[in-house]
């Protein structure tokens, strides 16, 4: 569907700047875009590259474990139906990890690799579990230490400041995070007080 949407704003486009004789205009846009999405995507690979082998070297220090011991109660809280030692809790432990530290790159394959092994446990393969919806609450609004992704977007971008942005991103993930768990925890209240829980 999306691609059918792009090719009709390009054909529109294209058609336009025609019939207004302005087709050189859209070879001139084409390229300056080009060459500013290059140099945007150089920018921000050079600053993934050094955030990802920052992660990398806090996974080798220990770092990550910490992490990931400092939440497990807290997970298990969340999600008891996961058995502590399913590799399920290992997986959303990382992604927990990855996503303080702002790293969506490690952290969106680690997601979907917790959710398979989260659909390992699924005794109805066609419905999500509660633990399935708390981890996409949690995945989805994630509490971000560090916003990587956005610091290497503003540095990409010229910024003068670009990590000022992390006491914000900060806030607004905690806040995201707190209202998304309370949203599910409410739900899963409601369908356990309703009856329509599975137990």
């Amino acid at each position: 569907m999306i691609n059918t949407v792009w090719l009709f704003l390009i054909l529109a486009g294209t058609l336009t700047a025609a019939a207004r004789s302005e087709v050189s205009a859209v070879t001139h846009s084409v390229m300056d875009q080009s060459q500013l999405g290059l140099e945007t995507v150089l920018g921000f690979a050079g600053m993934m590259v050094m955030w990802l082998g920052m992660m990398k070297i806090a996974e080798k220090s220990g770092l990550i474990s910490v992490l990931s011991r400092l939440f497990v109660p807290l997970l298990r809280w969340l999600m008891p139906e996961v058995p502590r030692d399913h590799p399920a809790m290992g997986t959303i432990l990382m992604n927990v990890s990855a996503n303080l530290l702002g790293v969506g790159a490690a952290a969106t394959p680690l997601g979907l690799k917790a959710m398979q092994h989260l659909q390992d446990l699924n005794p109805e393969p066609e419905r999500a579990t509660d633990a399935m919806c708390t981890f996409l609450a949690l995945n989805t609004s994630g509490v971000t230490l560090v916003p990587t992704t956005v610091i290497a977007l503003r540095t990409a971008a010229g910024s003068t400041h670009p990590t000022e942005i992390v006491g914000t991103a900060l806030i607004a993930t905690l806040c995201s995070s707190i209202a998304a768990l309370s949203v599910d925890r409410l739900f899963r209240w409601r369908g356990v007080s309703g009856g329509r829980r599975r137990a």
